[in-house]
């Protein structure tokens, strides 16, 4: 009978272990630094994902801040009789049948305002009244970091004069950041809006 070599079986009987080899230390060093690149990209696609999704949720903010401005300021706008233009930041209007605490007047600006204590800088706000009123004012839209209002006449011309003014236009710029992100920042321009009651 002939023995396999494959299968020697020692003077007890029992199989031979198969010898055991272990790693060299250049194959370690190599498992090392492809474990430590693939840990940096994938550290480095979750930053990158992470800053993404606080961007579109800074942009997300902002055009629901920015559809319901302008929605509240083209209702005012629409129903006013009368504009007074503060300044490039500021317009009084005079709305028939609101606000009639403050001579149906409402004032938008670009400003900072005190609201319940708290004050909130480069803000776009509503206040009934003029635009000297102490009244409590209606954060619309934070982080403003530039506001004009534009006046045309009723042939679409601009216009600097208040008894000339039929028509409106509100553009905003704002800018939100973090510290660790780029900022997000989103041009608003309204239509020009219709004085229909003037």
């Amino acid at each position: 009978m002939r023995l396999d070599p494959k299968n020697s079986v020692g003077h007890s009987g029992r199989s031979r272990p198969a010898a055991s080899g272990g790693f060299t230390l250049s194959e370690v060093m190599i498992a090392a630094t492809i474990g430590s690149l693939v840990l940096v990209g994938v550290l480095s696609s979750f930053l990158m994902i992470t800053r993404s999704s606080q961007r579109l949720y800074f942009y997300n903010g902002m055009e629901m801040e920015s559809r319901r401005t302008l929605e509240e300021f083209a209702q005012d706008v629409r129903m006013a009789s009368d504009s007074v233009y503060n300044s490039t930041g500021s317009v009084t209007l005079t709305v028939p049948d609101n606000y009639a605490a403050y001579s149906n007047q409402v004032t938008y600006a670009f400003s900072t305002v005190t609201i319940n204590g708290v004050t909130y800088a480069n803000c776009f706000f509503r206040r009934p009244g003029n635009a000297s009123s102490t009244a409590a004012a209606t954060l619309l839209i934070q982080n403003v970091t530039d506001c004009l209002f534009r006046r045309f006449d009723v042939l679409g011309n601009t216009t600097a004069l208040d008894s000339a003014t039929k028509r409106i236009e509100l553009s905003l710029r704002v800018s939100n950041t973090r510290s660790t992100l780029v900022a997000a920042t989103d041009n608003i321009v309204s239509a020009t809006y219709l004085l229909r009651n003037k």
